[in-house]
């Protein structure tokens, strides 16, 4: 593909023009907001896993100095206030609708998970908030609590909806008659996605409207939930969106909280903040994955896939979200096959509810948990066979000339060379000279394994369009608004790339601005979909303005539209020397300016794939795993911003090998207390974990067909690759050590202790 773009066009590593402002402390999170009368917010949370309300006395919290009001479940019922509800098309195994407890704003009538906001405070200061929130009495009535899938499965009412694809009695014949059948009982832990800004939100009346300033992906989601949750006017209510400090899907849909807050200043008439804690997003913000799976493959004797069997069990929470259930029942199982050619499949996911935090998007959202399942198969089948693991993975491989290729889940790919991908992954790695290396570990007393994951991942969550506006203006400068949001993914600075290959002008005259509900309405950032859907629509809305320009600039010129050159934002009448700028045709017009506003639609969503390598080492003694070597090569279609795709890439591996070595939520399974809502007890992984060996690289070869510009979205590719990676190199370890049972039965968190604990035996 021709890369010859403009010195700051796509293609080109142009730094982040989002990150001056951030790195000289000028950024501008809701929590930097502080208007004239703002008071603060406080939230009373339950203490218990499932109890019966009896009563709340705020009698003495009204009481109390600086206290502005305190706010019920009871009060937001009696004021219209709506209950956050799941609803979608998905049945339950008995044919019954799907079942989700609604939650309501805050709790009535029961709490059922610890967190579980009970009251609000709202009081001058927030210390005030927090002394009158611990004066509320709330008499429970404590209930037994269920935290584990293996029980929830066995009551139907925590039953809230099932899914089941393929044909089973295909699998079944396909299974009697298979050389090899290898299986897996494989847990995807719950996750915390803790980034680096917790939830804020700012809600200000302003007139007959209220101004919500919130960290969130989805502008317009925020103001559409707000609305139709407190009953409002279309029209009442105006999102704004700052900076934000890191979104991974925890921050895509409304909390209770955010509606409270939004209550809170209709109710006092004044401006009220709230800013979570960690501990209170660890307790209440969403978490990710929590499920497990029984998985089994059966294969020919030349290693060639006959059918795919899993049965997953989803832990979605006390309040099931849509965005929960999609993941596991539909999203997930969507991947599940990956890049390779099987066709026969027997498929049941069922959704379970526990008394724990809700589940929802995570970075991947689904799509690690699937890859996950066939890598692992993949792996257990290759030392089964005595077959080199990538070979087995070789003769699965969908072949380019199967494209567009239709998947057994009805999914359509457009592109991929998935072999090709295997070839560079294993040269880049020096797949051959492994021995060695794990020759040299072994004298150090070192444990050497090798983990591969080949694999693909879907983009885009089925929103397809984007509105895009672009205001060229006669002071010279150029502005692109996008209903997409950014929170530390670069896209701003994508964006200007794309619009510097149309407009032809320094990339210092593009400004692009995010989160602001009155200027456009769209689905938001999320599933790596802001580029390939936002930067299409960037693009085709530039050339749009570019041509409005032309015309504008024929008729200020008086020649024929078709006699008119443009380079470097000016117009030139082809082979004379007279001409005019964009940014003067634009002071021409009566309002200063051309601006064009554009809804662009691609034709599908997008198929981002890859090979990742992984090599560990292993500490005898302590248990500890080392990455000593992360290779991976990537298909991310036509590149906009190497630099950004690679850290994106980079960032979500950190994030895969977190969840493969440190990364666990933890429930009591008897009381349903969370045993690792902090820092102190849920384990990050930090940068120089990945740094040690890790090259990556990226194939623009094979663009994406389903929009104009070739582009995939990489944001989780890394993510979806790493765990297994890792997982499989840690396998490979202990299979060499004779160890091949517990390489097969392997879960996450490899921590340490667990690690010493099998190698001890």
């Amino acid at each position: 593909m021709n890369m010859e773009f403009g010195r700051f066009g796509s293609g080109k590593a142009v730094k982040r023009m989002e990150d001056a402002a951030l790195l000289a402390g000028e950024g501008q999170f809701t929590g930097d907001f502080a208007p004239e009368g703002q008071a603060h917010l406080y939230f009373l949370r339950s203490p218990h896993a499932h109890a019966r309300i009896l009563s709340i006395d705020t009698a003495a919290a009204r009481a109390l100095p600086g206290v502005l009001a305190v706010i019920t479940g009871a009060d937001l019922v009696a004021a219209g206030a709506k209950p956050m509800t799941a609803a979608l098309p998905f049945k339950r195994p008995d044919g019954a609708p799907l079942q989700a407890e609604p939650q309501t704003l805050l709790a009535t009538g029961a709490v059922r998970f610890v967190g579980e906001p009970v009251a609000a405070v709202v009081a001058e200061t927030l210390a005030a908030a927090r002394d009158a929130a611990e004066a509320i009495e709330v008499d429970y009535d404590e209930q037994p609590a269920v935290t584990v899938m293996a029980s929830a499965v066995q009551d139907p009412a925590r039953v809230v909806a099932q899914t089941r694809y393929g044909d089973a009695a295909a699998a079944d014949a396909a299974f009697a008659a298979a050389a090899h059948v290898v299986r897996v009982q494989i847990a995807n832990q719950r996750l915390a996605p803790a980034p680096m800004e917790p939830r804020v939100v700012l809600a200000a009346p302003e007139g007959e409207r209220l101004i919500v300033r919130l960290s969130s992906q989805m502008p317009s989601t925020a103001r559409d939930q707000l609305v139709d949750l407190l009953n409002l006017a279309p029209g009442s209510v105006r999102v704004l969106i700052g900076d934000v400090g890191g979104g991974f899907g925890m921050k895509t849909n409304l909390y209770p909280e955010d509606a409270v807050v939004a209550f809170a200043a209709r109710a006092t008439a004044r401006p009220v903040k709230w800013a979570a804690t960690r501990i209170e997003d660890f307790l209440s913000a969403v978490h990710g994955r929590d499920v497990e799976s029984e998985a089994e493959m059966a294969l020919d004797a030349e290693g060639r896939v006959l059918a795919l069997r899993v049965k997953g069990l989803a832990n979605v929470g006390a309040y099931p979200r849509n965005s929960g259930i999609a993941i596991q029942l539909l999203i997930g199982p969507w991947v599940s096959t990956s890049i390779y050619d099987i066709q026969t499949i027997d498929f049941s996911f069922t959704a379970l509810m526990t008394n724990t935090a809700p589940t929802g998007a995570y970075r991947g959202a689904g799509r690690p948990e699937a890859i996950y399942i066939i890598e692992r198969l993949m792996d257990v089948a290759a030392r089964r066979m005595g077959l080199d693991p990538a070979e087995l993975r070789r003769r699965n491989m969908i072949a380019p000339g199967q494209m567009p290729y239709k998947n057994a889940m009805g999914q359509v790919y457009d592109s991929g060379a998935f072999e090709q991908m295997l070839d560079q992954g294993l040269k880049l790695a020096d797949w051959g000279g492994y021995e060695a290396r794990a020759a040299a570990a072994a004298a150090r007393g070192k444990l050497r394994g090798r983990g591969i994951a080949t694999f693909l991942e879907w983009t885009g969550g089925n929103a397809l369009e984007e509105r895009v506006t672009v205001a060229v203006k006669g002071d010279g400068g150029i502005e692109v608004y996008a209903t997409t949001q950014q929170m530390g993914q670069g896209i701003g600075t994508s964006y200007a790339q794309l619009a510097v290959d149309i407009f032809d002008v320094p990339i210092e005259k593009i400004t692009v601005i995010f989160g602001d509900s009155d200027r456009g309405t769209g689905f938001g950032s999320a599933g790596s979909r802001s580029l390939f859907t936002a930067g299409s629509a960037v693009s085709v809305a530039s050339g749009k303005a570019v041509d409005q320009g032309r015309e504008l600039a024929a008729e200020a010129l008086e020649v024929a539209v078709a006699d008119l050159e443009y380079q470097g934002g000016t117009f030139r009448v082809a082979g004379t020397d007279r001409e005019i700028g964009i940014f003067e045709v634009a002071a021409k017009q009566p309002e200063g300016r051309i601006f064009i506003d554009s809804t662009t639609k691609v034709n599908g969503p997008t198929w981002p794939n890859g090979c990742h390598i992984c090599e560990v080492e292993i500490d005898r003694e302590t248990g500890e795993i080392e990455v000593a070597s992360y290779v991976s090569v990537n298909d991310a279609g036509r590149v906009v911003n190497p630099m950004i795709v690679e850290g994106q890439i980079a960032g979500g591996a950190l994030q895969g090998l977190g969840q493969a070595i440190y990364e666990q939520m933890v429930y009591d399974p008897e009381t349903g207390q969370p045993l690792s809502a902090s820092f102190q007890d849920y384990a990050m992984p930090r940068a120089d974990v990945l740094l040690p060996g890790y090259v990556t690289a990226l194939d623009q070869s094979v663009p994406c067909r389903t929009n104009p510009l070739g582009v995939k979205g990489v944001g989780e590719l890394g993510t979806i690759g790493a765990t297994p990676a890792l997982v499989n190199a840690v396998a490979d370890a202990l299979a060499r050590q004779g160890k091949a049972g517990l390489a097969d039965t392997l879960q996450m968190p490899l921590t340490p202790a667990r690690m010493w604990a099998l190698l001890e035996g």
